[in-house]
């Protein structure tokens, strides 16, 4: 991730240049608030003066920063507005917003995208999660330190008080994500995470769900673009009167786990935007004259290249069953390069998305004639020598052909199919973008990203 380690005049600057930091925000004592903590409710009279008040004494008494307290009220229908409006009254610091359709995740993209707060948190309005944790939260984003913060019931260190079946519902929540999409974070559910401002505005419009697997979905995202999701050990003890229907919200989740993992899956999610600025992007940890990631890419190119001669020799011998030698390799070439391409395109040199997709293809295919041409010159030279050879002869003859036609395809893959990220140029580190810039950015490119 991005440090500002390397900052600063000398000789060490001159060698390894800068990674971009996030700025630490200032404590100064204008008018806007460090952090926004958001409160999301639906119908909840009772319990939302209790909460909104405690989490104020709290602020005051530990929270060095101005802070301020929204009420994202989910189209209530009980006295909530009434209540709302009493606190706002009686505080300062708390405003109240309300929003006609329900959904925590509509609340929360409502709230965060207007707000001016470089520090945007939410939290239950139960209060599950005891207060002490929120300040280690959100300091790590206003250090600059991490881009996201979450609390987690999961950790060895957390301290949980609650019953059975949530509990194994958390943990085969936590499985199923770590299993599909490879997700690291420990508890992608926990009411009580943080975000900074910048990173919100750019990745709030790649998140589509708008109810219980916005977190989750955010957190995979933020995740796989390299951002840095900082994990907080909470002391958590369940609510028994939570509102949450259970069995619908594990339904709906695994919709958007299916959703997620296949939109990933094909490259139509641009995390790209992402890597850069704020991502862990490979081209800002680039040493002048030292080129990157062969070690890797050679054994992606061979990983890929074992599976794709598998792929094409079955191809061979099934074509083979109806076709002559030459045009059961023409027609197994052609399919395997293809795959081959699209493989390696992704696994091995990191390309995503459907950017230059077709170029890279219609490359891969000059690539593929190469091969062809050695291939079937083997094949020719065999026959030439040998007016019957075995099955078994052509296919060995076929290997050591393809082993030459491999070679040559990395070679020409990283040397110009895909030149960006086999031989990166030197590049000038660009700074943390401004606020402003973000906003600017947000507006002209959000709705592409979605």
């Amino acid at each position: 991730m991005r440090t500002d380690s390397f900052e600063g005049p000398g000789p060490t600057t001159a060698r390894f240049g800068t990674l971009p930091a996030r700025e630490h925000l200032p404590a100064g004592s204008g008018g806007v608030p460090i952090l926004d903590v958001v409160i999301p409710v639906y119908n909840e009279e009772k319990d939302l003066g209790v909460c909104v008040r405690g989490l104020h004494d709290h602020l005051v008494d530990t929270f060095p920063y101005r802070f301020r307290i929204t009420i994202a009220d989910n189209a209530s229908t009980d006295t909530t507005p009434r209540e709302a409006g009493l606190l706002t009254a009686d505080l300062p610091e708390v405003r109240y917003v309300r929003l006609e359709q329900k959904g925590r995740g509509r609340a929360l993209r409502t709230v965060w995208s207007a707000s001016d707060a470089p520090v945007l948190a939410y939290m239950d309005v139960d209060l599950s999660t005891d207060l002490n944790a929120l300040l280690p939260l959100v300091a790590p984003l206003i250090s600059g330190h991490s881009d996201l913060a979450i609390g987690s019931r999961l950790t060895r260190s957390s301290r949980v008080v609650r019953g059975p079946k949530r509990e194994f519902i958390s943990r085969a929540y936590n499985v199923i994500l770590r299993g599909s999409l490879q997700a690291r974070f420990s508890d992608a559910q926990c009411g009580f995470k943080a975000i900074r401002r910048e990173v919100a505005q750019v990745l709030l419009p790649l998140v589509e769900d708008t109810g219980w697997f916005f977190d989750t979905e955010m957190l995979v995202l933020a995740e796989r673009a390299g951002l840095r999701i900082h994990e907080v050990p909470v002391d958590w003890v369940d609510d028994p009167d939570s509102t949450v229907h259970i069995v619908r919200t594990a339904a709906e989740d695994l919709k958007g786990v299916w959703r997620v993992g296949k939109a990933l899956a094909t490259g139509s999610l641009a995390l790209d935007r992402l890597a850069r600025p704020f991502g862990d992007d490979p081209r800002d940890r680039r040493l002048p004259g030292v080129p990157r990631g062969l070690a890797r890419q050679l054994v992606g190119f061979c990983v890929v290249g074992g599976l794709s001669t598998l792929f094409y020799l079955l191809l061979y011998s099934g074509f083979r069953t109806f076709s002559g030698a030459q045009v059961a390799n023409a027609l197994a070439l052609l399919v395997s390069a293809v795959a081959n391409t699209s493989a390696n395109r992704r696994l091995t040199f990191g390309v995503r998305g459907r950017d230059r997709a077709v170029r890279h293809q219609a490359q891969g295919l000059v690539v593929f004639g190469i091969g062809l041409a050695l291939t079937s010159g083997s094949l020719m030279a065999l026959h030439a020598a040998s007016s019957a050879p075995a099955h078994s002869t052509e296919l060995a003859v076929l290997i050591a052909a393809n082993l030459a036609a491999t070679v040559l395809r990395f070679l020409l893959f990283r040397a110009w199919v895909f030149p960006d990220q086999a031989h990166p140029a030197p590049a000038t580190p660009s700074p943390a973008p401004s606020p402003q810039a973000a906003q600017a950015w947000d507006a002209t490119e959000s709705g592409s990203l979605r």
